[in-house]
C-alpha cells in the first residue's frame, strides 16, 4: 500500500511539475501576441501562486486555519525592496538583485513566522484563526507607521514620524503610510516561474519526507500522534514556518513589480484571497492551488469590459466553479491527478 500511494505521490507531483513548465514555455512563445495587460499581470499571477501553494502547507497538509497571510507577504514585500534599492549601487545584475531580494524576504517573514508561531500554534481553530487574523492587522499597522532610511552611517528607524535624520545623499525608503515609491520594477516572469518551482520542490520534498507524513499525522488526530512520541508543536511549526518563508519571498516578487507599493494593500482581504484560492483549489491539493490562483486572478481582468456589474458576475462564477469542482463527475474525471478534500491533502 506504502509503494503505490508512494507512486501516486510521484505521479502527481512529476504532472504538477510537467504543468508549470509546460505552462511557462506556452506563454513564452506566444510572447509578443500576448496583450499588455496580460504581460503585466503574469508577474502577480506567480506571486499569488506561491502564496496559495504555501497557504496550502499550513491549511491543507497542517490543518490549521491561518488568516494572517498577507502579513508575511508584507513582511517579505517591504524587506525586499529595502534590499533591492540598498543592492543597487553594489550589484549590477537585476536578476541577481531579484534573488536576493526574495532570499531576505522569505528570511524575515520566515523569522517573523517563528516569533508568532511560538503562541499561536498552541492554539486550535476558531482561536488559531482569529489571533492570527490580529497578527496581519499588527504587522500592517507597524509597516503604515515604520519609517526606514539608508545612508552613509546605514540604516535609521523610527516610529510614528519620520526622525531618521538621514545625512546628505542618503534615501528615505520606507515613508510610513506613503510605503516606499520609486521602486526600480526588477521582477520578472522567469524569476517568478523560478520560485514557483522551488516552491513546489520544497513542499514536494517536505510532504513526501517523515517531517510531512508527521504533519499529516498530526492533522489527522493529534492525541493519536502524541502518543507515539510525535511531538506536534515542533512539526506544526516546520510547516509554519516553512509558509511564511515562502510567502515572503512571494512578497519581495510582488512588490518589485511595481512602482510604489504600501502597506495597505496587504490587509485581510489579501488574506482571505488567498485562502479563497486554497479552498478553490482543494486542501492539500497543490496542482489545484495553482490553477485557482491563475484562473482567480485573471478572471477579474477578464470581466473588467463589464464594469459596474463585474465583481457581481465574479462572485456568480466562483460560486458555480466551486460547485462544479465538488461534482462527483469531477472527482471521477481528475481523480489521478486532482485529489479532493481531506483526502487530497492526506495522499498530497
Amino acid at each position: 500500500m506504502k509503494t503505490i500511494n508512494r507512486s501516486k505521490n510521484t505521479r502527481r507531483s512529476f504532472l504538477t511539475y510537467a504543468f508549470v513548465i509546460a505552462a511557462y514555455i506556452v506563454l513564452q512563445l506566444l510572447g509578443g501576441r500576448l496583450s499588455s495587460s496580460v504581460k503585466g499581470m503574469l508577474v502577480p499571477i506567480c506571486a499569488y501562486v506561491v502564496m496559495a501553494l504555501s497557504l496550502n502547507l499550513v491549511v491543507g497538509i497542517s490543518g490549521e486555519l491561518s488568516l494572517g497571510h498577507a502579513g508575511f507577504m508584507s513582511v517579505g514585500a517591504f524587506m525586499g525592496v529595502t534590499t533591492a534599492t540598498v543592492l543597487q549601487g553594489f550589484v549590477a545584475s537585476a536578476p541577481l538583485r531579484l534573488a536576493l531580494s526574495m532570499l531576505v524576504g522569505a528570511l524575515f517573514a520566515g523569522i517573523v513566522g517563528f516569533i508568532i508561531g511560538i503562541p499561536v500554534l498552541r492554539l486550535r481553530g476558531d482561536y488559531l484563526a482569529i489571533v492570527t487574523l490580529a497578527f496581519g492587522e499588527i504587522i500592517k499597522s507597524i509597516f503604515n507607521n515604520l519609517y526606514l532610511g539608508f545612508d552613509a552611517k546605514g540604516f535609521h528607524i523610527s516610529l510614528l514620524q519620520d526622525r531618521t535624520h538621514l545625512l546628505e545623499g542618503g534615501k528615505l525608503i520606507i515613508a510610513g503610510p506613503m510605503g516606499i515609491s520609486g521602486i526600480r520594477k526588477i521582477s520578472t516572469f522567469t524569476g517568478g516561474f523560478a520560485l514557483v518551482m522551488v516552491c513546489l520542490i520544497v513542499i514536494f520534498n517536505l510532504v513526501n519526507s517523515r517531517s510531512g507524513r508527521a504533519i499529516m499525522a498530526s492533522r489527522d488526530n493529534r492525541i493519536a500522534a502524541e502518543s507515539v512520541g510525535i511531538n506536534v508543536t515542533r512539526y506544526k511549526m516546520l510547516a509554519f514556518v516553512t509558509s511564511s518563508a515562502m510567502a515572503g519571498s512571494a512578497g519581495a516578487l510582488f512588490a518589485l513589480n511595481y512602482s510604489t507599493i504600501v502597506a495597505n494593500k496587504f490587509d485581510f482581504n489579501t488574506s482571505i484571497l488567498v485562502l479563497v484560492f486554497v479552498v478553490f483549489g482543494g486542501l492539500g491539493n497543490m496542482f489545484g492551488s495553482i490553477l485557482a490562483a491563475a484562473i482567480l486572478t485573471i478572471l477579474p481582468e477578464a470581466l473588467r469590459g463589464f464594469a459596474t456589474y463585474r465583481m457581481l458576475i465574479y462572485a456568480i462564477v466562483l460560486i458555480l466553479l466551486m460547485l462544479a469542482t465538488n461534482s462527483e463527475k469531477l472527482k471521477t474525471l481528475f481523480s489521478g491527478i486532482i485529489p479532493h478534500g481531506k483526502g487530497g491533502a492526506e495522499d498530497a
